[in-house]
């Protein structure tokens, strides 16, 4: 192990008929005043952010989605308004699968339920695809009767144990593995298609991840819905019909970065937000309202002087297909071994909804345990933001640290994160709206994920407190990040000894020690000696010492 020691050492004295004092090495960067960039960094300034992104939807269709002209849009407007402050964005290509429903029914046999599943605001249909489930036969299921495994959760062939699925729709609890697992599980029984009921009282919309060959027809029910199926098949054979018909295709699309040109690239401090919106709507909350922040956030820290560590601003596409851009992205900062130098990633998604409230990812746990491994790190940055909200006196609450949006390849990677959230489709308690105001027992952002999420959908209050954050974390981790794990310390490169002057014996801070003070002490003594006299020209400069 070697162990670096700095002090500070004489390199030449020089006689002037004045006095002059001169520094040697790298010059210091200037510090970002964290309050004036937060005071820069306006609600109007994101909001004319927003309303071009609103105009890009609006002329494309209704909406940003990846790979449609409204993303291309919204990738060019984010590009211009960066090189108009002096970044140079760079785009990184990248394909995602997408699958698209062409037609699903499901029914069980005397049997009728009328929960509003897909949120349209009507009764029906039962059950929700999973994403990149197989499809059924083009004549579909039709009076195919139901079974369950001898484990509720169907996981593997030892769940299964003796029972026979052969030619029959599996019925299976959520729980202990993945989706794929009990899809392919279930297969292998011999079923021909899996109903996957929630644990949770909520709408099971899962994902298989990729289609495999040995995947079946999935799709996921109601814990309500999947109770009342079993006690029907408890008092005798229950028999169900099945259509699901659907369409795999590649997308092209892209994300987009930008660094600032000055800060230690080993000390990179990351934001990012995603860019595309889902097909339903123009996504000016989700997730407009973190790309618009972090932009106006960029376009500030512009003009904020030499930084001492690098900012690095990241819009992410194809998020709402499934992470794919920020999953494409940290890939190739794996490829590359450059993980290292990112030292934290901070994630904003959703922070101006409606009926909101201001929560930050849990990465020290206190209120979620977390289903993911937390890098070291996570904890400190998580604290950067909450700290700032105790000292404004602004109201926090905790949002699961699960990696349900872009840190998610950051934290799989090692990579320290943490974010700010201002709600989706969960409701409104009545403890929130105790700290929060709003709404109880309406969704913190009742227009997700539909065509009313629009310009009129963001709380300003909501966006203010979390923008104010945003600039004020931004300016300090740019100034200090030393107080993250794995953070380095930026080296000063050693200057080059110039050639003694006589005059240097007569300050040599050996001799001078022989008095029996310390070396840099005694050297401090003289300078000061020689600056009195007003003869002395004192260039210093660090030097390392290492010792092993």
């Amino acid at each position: 192990m070697v162990k670096v020691q700095r002090r500070w050492a004489p390199v030449g004295i020089g006689m002037a008929a004045g006095l002059l004092m001169v520094g040697v090495g790298l010059t210091p960067a200037m510090a970002v005043d964290p309050e004036d960039l937060e005071d820069r960094v306006t609600v109007a300034g994101v909001r004319a952010h927003l309303d071009a992104l609103q105009a890009i939807a609006t002329a494309n269709g209704g909406n940003r989605a990846a790979g449609t002209t409204g993303y291309e849009a919204s990738g060019q407007y984010i590009e211009q308004v960066l090189t108009a402050a002096g970044y140079k964005p760079v785009r990184h290509d990248f394909e995602a699968t997408t699958q698209s429903i062409d037609d699903y029914s499901l029914a069980i046999d005397g049997i009728t339920f009328t929960d509003d599943e897909d949120g349209d605001g009507a009764p029906g249909p039962l059950g929700l695809p999973m994403e990149f489930t197989p499809s059924t036969p083009v004549a579909g299921l039709t009076d195919v009767p139901l079974i369950a495994p001898a484990v509720a959760t169907g996981c593997d062939d030892s769940e299964w144990g003796d029972v026979d699925a052969t030619g029959q729709i599996a019925i299976v609890s959520r729980g202990v593995c993945a989706f794929s697992e009990k899809s392919a599980a279930a297969g292998r029984a011999g079923a021909l298609a899996v109903i996957v009921y929630n644990t949770e009282a909520v709408p099971l919309a899962g994902t298989l991840g990729e289609q495999t060959p040995d995947l079946i027809p999935s799709v996921g029910i109601l814990p309500s819905q999947g109770q009342t199926i079993l006690a029907a098949m408890a008092l005798g054979p229950v028999t169900a019909d099945l259509q699901l018909q659907q369409t795999v295709s590649v997308i092209q699309t892209f994300n987009i970065t930008a660094d600032t040109p000055t800060g230690n690239p080993e000390n990179t401090v990351m934001l990012g937000a995603h860019l595309d919106s889902v097909l339903e709507g123009p996504g000016i909350n989700d997730n407009g309202s973190g790309s618009a922040a972090i932009l106006e956030t960029a376009v500030q820290l512009a003009a904020s002087g030499p930084l001492t560590n690098r900012v690095r601003f990241a819009w992410w596409g194809a998020e709402e297909l499934g992470l794919f851009g920020s999953a494409d992205y940290v890939a190739g900062l794996v490829e590359q071994e450059e993980t290292d130098d990112i030292v934290t990633y901070l994630n904003f998604d959703m922070i101006g909804s409606p009926n909101y409230v201001i929560s930050v990812y849990d990465a020290d746990e206190s209120t979620y345990e977390a289903p993911v491994e937390v890098p070291a790190g996570s904890i400190e940055t998580e604290d950067a933001l909450t700290d700032y909200f105790d000292e404004i006196g602004q109201p926090w609450i905790d949002t699961a640290f699960d990696g349900r949006s872009d840190y998610d390849a950051f934290i799989s990677a090692g990579i320290a994160a943490s974010g700010l959230f201002t709600g989706a489709d969960d409701v409104k308690t009545a403890d929130e709206a105790a700290l929060f105001g709003g709404t109880v027992g309406e969704a913190h952002d009742q227009n997700y994920h539909s065509a009313g999420d629009d310009i009129d959908n963001i709380n300003d209050t909501a966006l203010g407190i979390m923008i104010g954050a945003i600039a004020h974390v931004t300016a300090e981790f740019a100034n200090d990040v030393s107080g993250i794990p794995g953070a380095v310390l930026a080296p000063v490169p050693p200057t080059p000894t110039p050639t003694p002057t006589p005059i240097l014996a007569i300050a040599d801070p050996e001799l001078l020690a022989e008095s029996g003070g310390e070396a840099e002490t005694a050297w401090g003594a003289g300078a000061t000696l020689l600056l009195g006299l007003g003869v002395l020209t004192l260039v210093a400069a660090r030097r390392r010492t290492r010792i092993s």
